[in-house]
């Protein structure tokens, strides 16, 4: 692994996790309380706090990944929004709208956790678009 992608990954971790606290955490925490039924409460979850860390750890991966292997001559703000839409039509938007179909959840609360979590999906690609940003002038066209 090269330098660059370990370091995208670890500054991609710290932010989705910090970021995953304030909209989880912090946005949506009083709709998730208003559910206890579908969610643990908080004194409960912390004894889940590793695999929390794992999931993160994948997802940061993944994404710096995944973005390394395409990243084009194009300007790399373009790049990370357009990367940053496609992921979250990927992965959040699905995740949250089937969670709507199996689960008994509000539909204003699906639609805030799509929107925050877009958003965080964005950002987070601007991220490690910005730190690909000088190896944009060469094709990643390998594996």
């Amino acid at each position: 692994m090269d330098k660059r992608l370990i370091i995208a990954i670890i500054v991609l971790f710290v932010l989705w996790f910090l970021g995953s606290g304030v909209v989880h955490g912090g946005f949506l925490h009083d709709d998730y309380a208003q559910l206890p039924n579908l969610f643990r409460p908080d004194s409960d979850m912390s004894q889940y706090f590793g695999w929390m860390l794992l999931a993160h750890l994948m997802t940061s991966v993944a994404l710096v990944w995944i973005y390394s292997r395409g990243v084009t001559t194009r300007p790399w703000f373009g790049q990370g929004m357009r990367f940053g839409c496609a992921i979250a039509f990927l992965t959040v938007i699905p995740t949250y709208t089937i969670f709507y179909v199996v689960q008994p959840m509000p539909g204003v609360m699906v639609i805030k956790q799509c929107i925050f979590d877009g958003i965080l999906m964005v950002l987070l690609s601007l991220v490690v678009a910005f730190l690909y940003r000088t190896h944009s002038s060469t094709t990643r066209s390998d594996a």
